[in-house]
């Protein structure tokens, strides 16, 4: 049953950024962060106590992060600035080296910070760890919303 919740979660990410890819890429990028924020809320959630800690979910949420890191770049390109309701900001096109590294090192993190999971301390490190990925990019990336 763990490793199912696990392939799910890491093929429910995958199959929201090709689907949508192919078609829109605003409301594939936005399907592929609610992906993320749903596997993130999990994460804060067993992070605070407020879940019980379970190694192949914490597990699943490395994997699940990884998974969108390897496609979410593609999803910004040309002529998908404006649109859609989009909260990405020009700084993306103007600074693309920058953030595809970014998304690049949140890959990285991900599946090395994952691989030291091993108990909740572990899980708490290194989810506090590659979440940072996360407000580095939307501090200078994403619009604020209201």
């Amino acid at each position: 049953m763990k490793r199912f919740i696990m392939a799910a979660a890491v093929l429910a990410i995958g199959t929201f950024a090709v689907t949508a890819q192919g078609t829109d890429p605003i409301a594939a990028r936005k399907e592929s962060m609610k992906a993320v924020g749903q596997q993130t809320g999990l994460g804060a959630r067993m992070a605070r106590g407020q879940a019980a800690f379970d190694l192949t979910q914490a597990k699943a949420i490395f994997a699940a992060y990884e998974q969108s890191a390897a496609t979410y770049a593609n999803l910004f390109p040309e002529g998908s600035q404006t649109g859609g309701d989009t909260a990405a900001l020009p700084a993306i096109w103007a600074n693309r080296a920058d953030f595809n590294a970014r998304v690049a090192k949140w890959a990285a993190d991900a599946r090395t910070e994952g691989a030291k999971v091993t108990d909740l301390a572990t899980f708490q490190a290194a989810f506090g760890e590659v979440t940072k990925n996360c407000g580095s990019c939307h501090e200078t990336y994403r619009a604020r919303r209201n």
